[in-house]
């Protein structure tokens, strides 16, 4: 009898164990930031969060006084002081030149900038030693918001880039600053800031680790030289999501050691859509590793989906890449892997040393600006291995579109037009 009471005990608990197992787990959180910290429409305080307003310390909102000083005490108060304090840019318009924001912070994580009004770049391009317009540096724990608008007046300083690449510039020539610098940053939610008119790059991210990037809304002409919307090196986990990009170049551009980045629902034109490289540029680069780009739409784009590498010079990497649901409107070149970059139709150069695989194109669809919609050339020397295309419909009006592809055999599934090289 003790036999079976213990019998029927031990059946009753394994099958309390199994209901558990079967009963719905409670989902993860939702839309919470890299801090743990629920997101919401509405940004308030937090408990004890004091506003450091940069008008208290001198700051004009009329857009001719020179602000610099002023931000740089702001910032000096917010973070080499133990107190939780929040940078607040109040509506107005304030000149700015080249500034540093470096930690490391003694204020609690995360340190927050409230951006509401317009933050205007002094024009003088002189004035920008440090190659950088607003720099952040050695911070782990970043959140910036409010709406506001960083304006690089770069208009007067295109006509640098311009003659740089043309060879008409001084030999010391220099790429514009970029608006928005990150290095050496950590723990980072840019979230519903504007730029408009950068000198150089809206946004460069380099050598950081976990930042996102969020509801940012990046402009300019798309004659505007060398103005890449963002901009990513050497940085681990970067999640950009809901941005609205046209510029004069690169929407989103990934060079050497770019890993694990996710873009999604990036609205992207005009501009020269999504690219990764130049590589093979240097000696020393890092493979670009672990892209997803998913669920975004390129509208009037120079080029769509691109991968570039130089031919000869340095070894280097691009793998594990997906582009998921993409959606084209009148692009050009929609689909491109060119490993002679800036060599000529008939490349005479040695090829490329740069290791291009496991690519995969999901769910392409739209229409193209040029006949060839897919043009693949690849090295010699690695033939990018591990290149799929699954449902890839790209029309150009009534007309035949075409694939080119050389050292290459991509393994293509459901729907393919036009024939990916078969």
């Amino acid at each position: 009898m003790a036999v079976a009471k213990s019998v029927v005990i031990l059946i009753l608990l394994f099958a309390l164990a199994s209901y558990a197992d079967a009963a719905p787990k409670p989902r993860p959180p939702v839309g919470h930031d890299v801090f743990g910290v629920r997101k919401s429409s509405k940004d308030v305080l937090l408990p004890g969060e004091k506003l450091v307003n940069v008008l208290s310390f001198g700051a004009k909102g009329d857009g001719v006084t020179d602000c610099t000083q002023a931000f740089m005490q702001t910032w000096q108060a917010v973070c080499k002081k133990p107190g939780q304090n929040r940078f607040y840019v109040p509506a107005g318009r304030f000149l700015v030149s080249e500034i540093i924001f470096a930690g490391p912070c003694l204020a609690p994580k995360p340190v927050t900038i409230q951006v509401v009004g317009t933050i205007l770049a002094t024009t003088d391009i002189s004035e920008y030693a440090n190659g950088r317009w607003f720099e952040f540096q050695d911070l782990n724990g970043l959140k910036m918001l409010g709406g506001g608008t960083f304006d690089g007046q770069g208009q007067e300083s295109w006509k640098f880039a311009e003659d740089c690449k043309s060879g008409n510039g001084d030999t010391a020539c220099v790429p514009n600053p970029p608006s928005l610098y990150f290095t050496k940053v950590q723990n980072a939610i840019i979230m519903g800031i504007k730029s408009v008119n950068p000198k150089g790059f809206h946004v460069f991210v380099t050598q950081c680790s976990n930042i996102r990037l969020q509801r940012l809304r990046l402009t300019a002409p798309d004659t505007s030289p060398n103005t890449d919307g963002i901009h990513i090196s050497t940085s681990y986990g970067v999640k950009i999501n809901r941005c609205t990009i046209g510029t004069g170049d690169d929407c989103v551009g990934m060079i050497d050691g770019s890993e694990q980045i996710a873009i999604n629902k990036l609205k992207c034109g005009p501009g020269h859509g999504i690219s990764i490289g130049s590589l093979g540029r240097r000696a020393d680069e890092r493979e670009v590793k672990g892209v997803r780009v998913q669920n975004s739409e390129l509208i009037g784009t120079d080029n769509g989906l691109r991968i570039k590498s130089f031919p000869e010079r340095f070894a280097g990497g691009a793998s594990e890449i997906f582009f998921t649901n993409i959606n084209m409107t009148n692009v050009k070149n929609p689909i491109i892997i060119d490993q002679e970059y800036e060599c000529d139709d008939i490349c005479k150069k040695k090829p490329s040393l740069v290791k291009i695989a496991n690519i995969h194109f999901s769910n392409i669809r739209g229409t193209s600006a040029t006949p060839m919609v897919v043009d693949m050339r690849c090295s010699k020397m690695h033939t990018c291995p591990g290149v799929t295309f699954n449902n890839v419909d790209l029309k150009f009006g009534s007309a035949l579109t075409t694939a080119r592809c050389v050292n290459v055999k991509p393994v293509y599934t459901g729907l393919a037009k036009p024939p990916i090289c078969p």
